[in-house]
């Protein structure tokens, strides 16, 4: 192709909203145009490079035995309330309703889809494992759309989704797509980290996300260096270090009974321990948390005899729920894990109102012992013994609190929030956790039978008796690969772009497209691109200097320079490299082609 077919005009600076490399690099060179908040459009070269991303996740999830499928992107809202989700999934869903006043949602994600098409056809276990994927457009109404593509509204998915028959073959299926995943980033020449993480609003058994490092990542990885252990914020796990007193020693139970102290204007965990002359490790920190669409049953759960359940079909909910949540009191708690734990879609700390009504006392001074709402015990608290807690009563505070003794908590689990120096959860490891930040690229789940259960979906087993399938969903965001191998390979000058992902391999730019420098320029390109090497000729009545800070700004592997000084020779410059060296014309095209192949063999092997 030749540069005056394409409708190119590159940026000297960056639009005043990109702020991050790829959104400033993609929006200077060209590849995409701004039509709306959170909406761009692929320009040609753009597109080139995005298809070629696209390409490689096709050619390993068809390698890994995945089939390609293509549905449609506005979904009946009638399969959203089949799965439950048509009220939980909150207002990122855009929503709709068609002439025949039907419910129509623009796909935020395609579970329900999937689930309805191989349900249509399923019958026999014969049938399984299902194993299909979509490489298409999706809409989720971000609040604050940012960084061009990496967080647009629209945006495009490669999702596969498996129906197994049982956890084992759910499994099988789980590593071919983990090791598939691994292939496709080598071959992007991206350096990803696998990690555990949160099912979030998925839902599901266990997931695994794939992260590249990045200062403008919106995740934080929880790393140990020692054994390699690796988890997304959301989801890591932590050595239970235990409670200790005042002289390091672990806490004593105690047979005191609470006992009331007034602490005037002790509102915080520092006022408590000046007044106390304590660590905070004999601290409960208790606080009041909204619970929005709980799945679990409270029916039994304290103080929610007369809770409200909302039912949509068989999907039983409840909108609105509170819980007091009770952790020691120099942790954080991971909201994150406390929705997964309470199956919810959100939570959130309750406001004054609330947890005056909720806790009998204002924040500083909420309590266990008198909170109306169910107690979630975080690990942290199962060893402390003597402990000092809020009083439920302004201005007060109770000391030899014994949990187990005093309170009983409904739910007791892990819901800390683990971070950098605490001690590795693997047993025996006993190394300390590291944080870095990064970009979420692809994302693996184990769904098990959330979707399948939920909208009926059935197949005859071995011995002809109804069975419901589990499932497995497996994404990779296109548009932010494409962006993260930007923030990965550029430089100040522009984009150094792998040679498997750019839109042109080799940029040819004769000095001035006239006479003998046209010629060599149209023989180097014929011979490279009968050769099978992708080329871009520069044929621009413009200065040298525009050409090159072009090719550079677009970042082409390869640019071939053509100038009448040093014909019968050519420059052959790699965009990696300061230096360039001066070949033979008619060795040129062989030598070119070379480094090239080379190079695509190195990333693809």
């Amino acid at each position: 192709m030749k540069t005056s077919q394409l409708p190119l005009h590159t940026l000297r600076e960056a639009p005043a909203e990109a702020i991050i490399s790829s959104h400033q690099l993609m929006m200077r060179a060209d590849l995409i145009r701004k039509l709306g908040n959170g909406l761009y459009t692929y320009m040609p070269l753009g597109l080139r490079a995005y298809r070629k991303v696209e390409n490689i996740i096709k050619e390993e999830w068809n390698r890994s035995g995945a089939c390609e499928f293509k549905p449609t992107v506005i979904v009946p809202g009638e399969i959203w309330k089949q799965s439950g989700r048509w009220d939980t999934m909150g207002p990122q869903m855009l929503k709709a309703k068609n002439r025949g006043e039907q419910d129509m949602v623009v796909s935020p994600t395609a579970e329900e889809a999937f689930t309805a098409i191989s349900a249509a056809g399923l019958t026999s276990y014969k049938q399984l494992p299902i194993n299909m994927y979509q490489i298409n457009t999706k809409y989720r109404d971000e609040i604050r759309p940012r960084y061009g593509v990496m967080r647009g509204r629209e945006f495009n998915m490669a999702d596969g989704y498996s129906f197994n028959k049982d956890d084992a073959s759910l499994d099988e299926t789980y590593q071919a797509y983990a090791k598939a995943y691994l292939r496709i980033f080598k071959r992007l020449g991206l350096k990803v980290i696998p990690v555990k993480a949160d099912t979030g609003a998925m839902g599901g058994s266990g997931s695994e996300e794939f992260m590249v490092e990045s200062p403008v990542g919106d995740d934080t990885l929880i790393i140990c260096s020692k054994c390699g252990y690796a988890a997304n914020v959301e989801k890591a796990a932590t050595f239970a270090d235990p409670a200790v007193d005042n002289d390091g020693n672990p806490q004593k139970p105690t047979d005191l009974k609470p006992e009331l102290v007034e602490t005037p204007n002790v509102f915080s965990i520092e006022d408590m321990e000046k007044f106390f002359k304590s660590t905070p490790k004999t601290f409960i920190k208790a606080l009041i948390y909204r619970v929005i669409n709980s799945t679990l049953d409270l029916s039994k759960a304290p103080h929610c005899k007369d809770l409200k359940q909302t039912k949509d079909g068989d999907f039983a909910f409840y909108p609105l729920s509170y819980v007091c949540v009770i952790i020691r009191a120099d942790l954080d708690v991971n909201e994150a894990k406390l929705a997964g734990a309470l199956k919810a879609s959100e939570v959130c700390l309750a406001d004054d109102e609330e947890i005056l009504k909720i806790a009998q006392a204002p924040h500083g001074f909420v309590g266990p012992l008198t909170s109306l709402c169910p107690i979630v015990q975080d690990l942290s608290v199962n060893d402390m013994h003597d402990a000092i807690t809020g009083a439920g009563k302004a201005g007060y505070h109770l000391k030899h609190v014994e949990p187990g003794r005093d309170f009983t908590a409904w739910i007791n689990t892990d819901v800390r929030t683990a971070k950098e120096g605490d001690t590795c959860c693997t047993p025996g490891c006993g190394g300390k956790y590291h944080t870095t930040k990064g970009n979420e690229l692809g994302h693996i789940f184990k769904l098990g039978k959330k979707y399948t259960q939920s909208m009926g979906v059935t197949y005859l087993d071995e011995n002809g008796k109804a069975a419901v399938p589990t499932m497995g969903c497996y994404g990779i965001g296109v548009d932010r690969v494409l962006a993260s191998i930007i923030e990965s390979f550029h430089d100040d000058k522009g984009i150094l772009w792998p040679m498997t992902t750019a839109p042109f391999q080799v940029a040819i730019v004769p000095i001035k497209y006239d006479g003998q420098m046209k010629e060599a320029a149209d023989r180097l390109y014929q011979e490279l691109t009968n050769a099978g090497i992708e080329v871009l000729l520069d044929d621009r009545a413009e200065r040298p200097g525009v050409k090159f800070n072009d090719m550079d700004l677009i970042g082409f592997p390869v640019r071939i320079t053509v100038g009448d000084k040093n014909l019968p020779n050519v420059e052959v410059k790699l965009r990696s490299e300061q230096d360039a060296q001066l070949i033979p014309l008619e060795n040129a095209s062989a030598k070119v082609a070379e480094i090239v192949k080379a190079e695509l063999e190195k990333l693809n092997g």
